[in-house]
């Protein structure tokens, strides 16, 4: 079951970010061409034909776009431009190739281009592990920093786990005191307020997003409140939505039963005579607490954050309606080019950088913590 559920699909996501077999499978002709000219450049009369017949089959199986679209990834209008070659091409009825399709667009003599065509006919590559490191290759096949105001990528996955650590520490100090709480009242009062903690789990998601859209927004329950006191003016309304509060906030809210959980399972466990015994000796009730009983919720502090973190880092919905562009995660970026640009290997690339990311965070918590304290119940 986890190997079906759990192993083999991120096992397909490794493979596909470093797999991408459109251009192969599609320009056959070309690609074998490529291979037995690597470093040739722009080609000749020979390149030109498997370029040109490559491109009528293209137009016949249309198939012309989907090659686009993979050397539209990294060099921008490229797809109508095989497009409409390929239109071209469909037409030609013999040589000279190079100076059929030159005619049409001078686009083809594009050194940049056939660098892209070069790299895009092998079918395994890690260059989409380098788009997602904001790394690209320049006119020459050099690989350099793309231009500043596009290096996205690095800052989203910076901007994810520090907003992520952070909510799991939100999350740590609003959880630990109703987790104490919970663990300590009677019975029957604790089981009310258990039912409180529960209930976010028996309403969605999306409802619990967008009544912080409703609390929080410019003309919002919060803001009329701020202005009807005299806080602040009609004019004056705080933006506290889509932008990184509102992202904090409404995570934050959504994520604080998985730490409240952890902690109630492990505070349960430890017996009241640990604090009675401490008191007895003289230990002030901040010195029990801090000496005594804190120590042994370090399990259950453990779990909450990690799980805590680790969902936080791949949320999807919640930054996409409540983020705005400050607020935005690397998961927004990632759904983006699954669902919007079709880019599925850069795709798993993010996704497989962010996997590596929280294995490496497993790591050293295992190293400084140790994983066999870590306790869910």
């Amino acid at each position: 079951f986890v190997l079906v559920t759990f192993a083999a699909p991120i096992a397909q996501m490794l493979y596909l970010s470093i797999h991408n077999p459109v251009f192969s499978d599609h320009m056959p002709r070309l690609t074998a061409y490529l291979e037995a000219h690597p470093d040739e450049g722009v080609p000749g009369e020979a390149g030109f034909a498997a370029l040109a017949l490559d491109l009528a089959a293209a137009k016949k199986n249309r198939t012309a776009g989907q090659v686009g679209t993979r050397i539209n990834y990294e060099r921008a209008g490229s797809n109508s431009l095989f497009k409409s070659g390929a239109r071209k091409a469909a037409r030609f009825t013999g040589p000279p190739y190079k100076e059929k399709l030159l005619k049409h667009r001078k686009d083809w003599a594009d050194p940049h281009l056939w660098n892209v065509m070069q790299r895009a006919a092998a079918a395994h590559t890690l260059d989409f592990y380098a788009s997602a490191l904001d790394f690209t290759h320049d006119a020459k096949g050099e690989i350099t920093r793309v231009e500043p105001e596009r290096r996205i990528y690095a800052m989203l996955f910076v901007r994810t786990f520090l907003l992520s650590g952070l909510i799991a520490v939100l999350c740590l100090l609003l959880g630990f005191p109703v987790a104490h709480l919970l663990a300590h009242l009677p019975l029957r009062y604790s089981n009310l307020l258990m039912i409180l903690v529960l209930l976010p789990f028996w309403t969605s998601l999306l409802v619990r997003t967008t009544s912080w859209i409703t609390l929080l927004q410019s003309q919002g329950v919060l803001n009329d409140l701020m202005v009807a006191t005299g806080i602040v003016g009609d004019d004056g309304r705080i933006q506290l939505m889509y932008n990184q509060f509102g992202t904090i906030i409404a995570m934050t809210h959504i994520l604080l039963p998985f730490m409240i959980l952890p902690l109630y399972s492990v505070m349960k466990t430890i017996p009241p005579s640990y604090m009675r015994a401490a008191r007895s000796l003289g230990a002030t009730p901040i010195t029990a607490f801090v000496r005594v009983y804190f120590p042994l919720t370090v399990p259950g502090i453990g779990a909450g954050c990690l799980l805590v973190f680790i969902l936080a880092i791949g949320y999807y919905i919640t930054p996409a309606l409540v983020g705005g562009s400050t607020g935005e995660l690397i998961s927004n970026q990632i759904a983006f080019h699954m669902q919007s640009s079709l880019n599925w290997s850069l795709a798993a690339a993010l996704g497989a950088i962010l996997l590596f990311g929280v294995l490496i965070l497993y790591w050293l918590y295992d190293r400084l913590i140790g994983i066999d304290n870590m306790k869910f119940g």
